[in-house]
């Protein structure tokens, strides 16, 4: 495994354990250069490929996945764990499907009825980017017909 700070190669690893219900291996590893880092080994079924709205494909990406979630859910009091999970079982939903093809629709829309579930506020966030909102309008229109917030 190559360091993240120093891009060398020479790593060893320090501890490693279950995580994620035991779908993927935590490492701590070190560097001959000092550095300590976290890598994540899952078991990946097939090569996903998305379909984006013009066509164009590339391979599904967990980190842009995660990356996204973790923006909706900024400051929000979900712990690491929590969103970690979230992350696989979207994943292992996609994998599930047993499509070597999908459609980054569907991918938002899977995300989407989760975060509906896993917190309203990020859901809002989520769906403002995902749908495109451009105006004020567009929020309170979308807020008006969910009823997330209406069983507060």
């Amino acid at each position: 495994m190559i360091c993240p700070i120093c891009k060398k190669g020479e790593t060893s690893v320090v501890d490693s354990r279950p995580t994620e219900d035991g779908t993927a291996i935590r490492r701590r590893r070190l560097c001959s250069c000092g550095e300590r880092f976290t890598t994540f080994e899952r078991v990946q079924f097939r090569e996903l490929m998305v379909v984006k709205k013009s066509g164009r494909k590339s391979t599904f990406d967990r980190e842009k996945l995660s990356k996204s979630i973790y923006i909706a859910l900024k400051k929000r009091p979900i712990d690491t764990d929590t969103v970690e999970k979230f992350i696989t079982n979207i994943s292992r939903s996609l994998e599930e499907l047993g499509q070597s093809e999908i459609a980054s629709s569907t991918i938002g829309t899977i995300v989407m009825d989760g975060l509906k579930n896993l917190d309203p506020v990020a859901y809002v966030r989520f769906a403002s980017v995902y749908r495109n909102f451009r105006e004020e309008k567009d929020f309170v229109q979308f807020v008006d017909k969910i009823d997330v917030f209406k069983k507060r």
